[in-house]
């Protein structure tokens, strides 16, 4: 049977959602609906809008089917979400993993939850962990608990939505969840030791359709009855799966968005250090990666005051001889250098916006060039989503490593396309994401860059 081509990708970012309508062959985003994504404040606590999600989702495929053929759905969401469902509606809202909430039994979490060795996932802050949201989901609201009939991973709710299946799947699970063993593919000792297990959804292959759309939903879309459904993708994981198909190993994605996420694909997963948030995520077939993340998106807008301007090359020229820079960490929470506030070396209000984005984009150039090194990657560098239209960024990393950097071109955010490949990922192949090669710094820049990278370490580790 021919693989759908034209896939609407429902996608479930941390800060906007959208429904991107993607060519599965030429790689291409044909058209894209989109719409921010409110956590909302009221009930027990802060939890993502489903229901506002899901009317977004409809009428946006709808108008989409309107003016497009749509062969089949595919769906690629956030990691750190879990969903309790209940006989045919949420047991209790999905919570949002900022939340503090489950610091609370942090003590009694730790008692429970598996030894890094065992999940390759480290203890992280609020709801990062996701055991730590589903034991105090449990431990906070026993009634909504009981009321639970499966335990899924977010990507697969919404797939649960367009299908009625019910399962869960590797790439969400091994997102630091401390549910999953990713060498063993299987569940961690944490699911038999709390109960859990006979609450987990099946695990389903997400090369393999799930399911065909619900009747009743295709034809409210004015979709074809029986349009495949994919069961869905964690985003980071959508981003990696196009190079996965292209490249040889070794070699390392960074999926940048709201999170900037390193993986270093052909690396070995001994070494992983938890108290500078390395891990290992598991690929779409099921393979451990080694992994560093930071908070980069979210870190980019908040030192650049929410209002980047492309720097002339003068003025990155000032930035490296006037050593102006930032020292980690923007978001203290994660990342290699968590519980360190930012600091500047100069008044960051007495900056233009030129300046302050090429100080942030030299920060972030830096921080990634921290995560490959903590997770032993090697070979070419690939950027993937925002950070990719940034040279600066992009040129600094080459240099920095001394590797070549190729910018993923394909659209804003790699993660649609690669959830729609989905529907090819079993053959192993595919035809190359568009790419564009970041040459580095020029040589008197780049050599101005190594002073300042050695001031900058000395300044990060604390020396």
């Amino acid at each position: 049977m021919t693989a759908p081509r034209q896939i609407a990708v429902f996608d479930v970012g941390k800060t906007n959602v959208k429904v991107a309508l993607v060519d599965r062959v030429t790689r291409r985003e044909v058209a894209v609906e989109t719409a921010p994504n409110h956590v909302r404040r009221d009930g027990p606590y802060p939890h993502y809008d489903v229901e506002r999600i899901w009317a977004f989702f409809e009428d946006a495929v709808t108008r989409l089917a309107a003016t497009h053929p749509i062969d089949g759905i595919s769906i690629t969401a956030h990691g750190a979400s879990i969903v309790l469902l209940g006989a045919d509606d949420l047991a209790l809202p999905v919570l949002d993993y900022e939340h503090d909430g489950p610091n609370a039994l942090t003590a009694e979490y730790n008692a429970l939850r598996p030894d890094f060795a065992e999940t390759l996932s480290p203890r992280l802050p609020n709801g990062l962990t996701v055991g730590a949201q589903v034991h105090w989901l449990q431990q906070s609201f026993p009634d909504g608990f009981a009321d639970t009939r499966y335990i899924l991973t977010y990507p697969q709710y919404w797939a649960w939505r367009l299908t009625g299946i019910a399962c869960n799947e590797v790439t969400s699970l091994g997102c630091h969840t401390d549910l999953w063993r990713p060498v063993e593919r299987t569940w961690s000792s944490l699911v038999a030791r709390t109960g859990w297990a006979r609450l987990m959804a099946p695990v389903h292959d997400a090369t393999v359709p799930l399911g065909p759309l619900k009747p009743a939903l295709a034809a409210r879309w004015g979709l074809a009855a029986g349009t495949p459904v994919a069961c869905g993708i964690h985003d980071s994981n959508a981003s990696l799966l196009p190079h996965l198909l292209d490249h040889r190993r070794p070699f390392a994605v960074v999926s940048t968005g709201t999170w900037a996420i390193s993986f270093a694909v052909g690396a070995s997963t001994d070494g992983l250090d938890p108290t500078r948030d390395t891990l290992a995520n598991v690929n779409v077939f099921g393979d451990p990666i080694p992994s560093a993340r930071f908070m980069g998106g979210r870190e980019f807008e908040l030192l650049t005051d929410g209002a980047p301007a492309a720097p002339a090359p003068a003025t990155v020229d000032q930035v490296l001889e006037e050593g102006l820079m930032v020292l980690p960490a923007a978001v203290p929470e994660s990342g290699p250098f968590q519980g360190r506030p930012a600091r500047w070396t100069g008044d960051p209000g007495s900056l233009s916006p030129e300046t302050r984005t090429a100080v942030a984009s030299l920060y972030l150039a830096l921080m990634t060039d921290t995560c490959l090194g903590l997770i032993g990657a090697d070979g070419p560098v690939i950027v993937e989503g925002p950070f990719a239209g940034n040279a600066l960024y992009c040129n600094a990393v080459a240099s920095l490593t001394g590797r070549g950097v190729r910018a993923s071109t394909e659209s804003a955010t790699g993660t649609s396309v690669g959830a729609a490949l989905l529907f090819e990922a079993a053959a192993g192949v595919g035809a190359a994401t568009p790419e564009t090669t970041a040459p580095g710094l020029e040589p008197a820049r780049a050599e101005a860059l190594t002073v300042y990278a050695a001031d900058w370490r000395r300044g990060a580790e604390g020396a």
